[in-house]
């Protein structure tokens, strides 16, 4: 058993998939794939950039944005090596480190991204339900505290997981079923106790997602309350407008968290492709969409990437 072990803790090597009954024609399947990449790498960037270069945007609602492109962009840094590898060179295999090391990124950037949409949301409830107290209770010093506390959170929560990986034994099939090492993925091929794998692992997502979806949902109950008190249709329609790009935002995160989370737990019939579509959507349409949606619906950064891209350009198109 102890040679076993040590052949589970060191030299064990996981097989990556990319799409089943398609490996032929990979270097067609990675085109797109490309394409995601390249947008979600460069549309992030992009935010970043204007955010941090442009003066008029040091502001808390900014603030939170570029942390948000900064989740975005770890998620996708997190698996675009080994998707690329497997479409381009066909190279499906991970050590086992690599693969805890993996895992624990793409959560940990995942926790985060659920932590700053929770942040953001509060942004909204106090600019629209206390917009005098905005500036004081919103100051620099607290926002690095969030983006800290955001942190640290996902770190403390998810090491253990990463760490528990370890006492696990593998015996059997080593193939994973994504192109990157996903967490329920992993522990369903153990042929050893899972059990607290698996429990530590919903419960972190209860206590991270979860909980973040619910106070999420309460800040916009608040909001909603708030706005529909004002008299103005004009300011009701301002009000609400100002919440349209946080919506999409959760709601292109959440539902395909969800949706995967369902797919690993109850779908166990369901065929391979579907899982590992639902993976590909869970990690790339959030850091794809994100900057589209706050790039068409936030005039202050559509006028700073005209500025950037087009120094010299007239602002009379925006």
């Amino acid at each position: 058993m102890s040679s076993f072990l040590n052949v589970t803790s060191s030299s064990l090597i996981f097989i990556l998939t990319g799409v089943p009954g398609l490996e032929v024609a990979h270097a067609w399947v990675s085109v797109p794939f490309c394409c995601l990449y390249i947008t979600a790498l460069s549309g992030n960037g992009i935010i970043l950039f204007v955010i941090i270069t442009e003066s008029s945007l040091h502001e808390p609602m900014y603030y939170f944005l570029s942390m948000l492109s900064t989740t975005d962009l770890g998620l996708c840094i997190s698996t675009l090596v080994s998707t690329l590898g497997i479409f381009w060179f066909n190279s499906r295999q991970i050590s086992f480190h690599a693969c805890v090391a993996q895992t624990f990124f793409i959560q940990l950037f995942t926790v985060m991204e659920s932590s700053v949409l929770l942040a953001m949301a509060f942004d909204h409830f106090i600019a629209i339900c206390n917009p005098l107290r905005y500036a004081t209770i919103l100051t620099d010093s607290r926002i690095i505290k969030v983006w800290f506390a955001i942190l640290v959170r996902g770190t403390v929560i998810l090491l253990p997981l990463a760490l528990l990986l370890k006492r696990l034994s593998f015996c059997q099939s080593h193939v994973l079923r994504h192109s990157y090492c996903f967490h329920p993925d992993i522990i369903q091929l153990s042929c050893s106790d899972n059990k607290i794998n698996s429990v530590l692992g919903l419960t972190a997502l209860i206590v991270t997602a979860g909980a973040d979806s619910i106070f999420i949902l309460l800040s916009y109950i608040l909001i909603i309350k708030t706005v529909l008190s004002i008299a103005s249709p004009e300011e009701r329609h301002k009000a609400f407008s100002t919440c349209i790009s946080h919506v999409g935002a959760v709601a292109i995160f959440y539902i395909p968290l969800i949706s995967l989370c369902f797919v690993h737990r109850f779908g166990k019939r369901a065929p391979p492709n579907v899982h590992i579509l639902m993976a590909n959507v869970y990690l790339l349409i959030p850091p794809v969409m994100n900057p589209i949606i706050y790039s068409v619906k936030t005039k202050q950064i559509r006028r700073a990437i005209k500025k950037v891209l087009s120094p010299k350009g007239s602002e009379a198109w925006f």
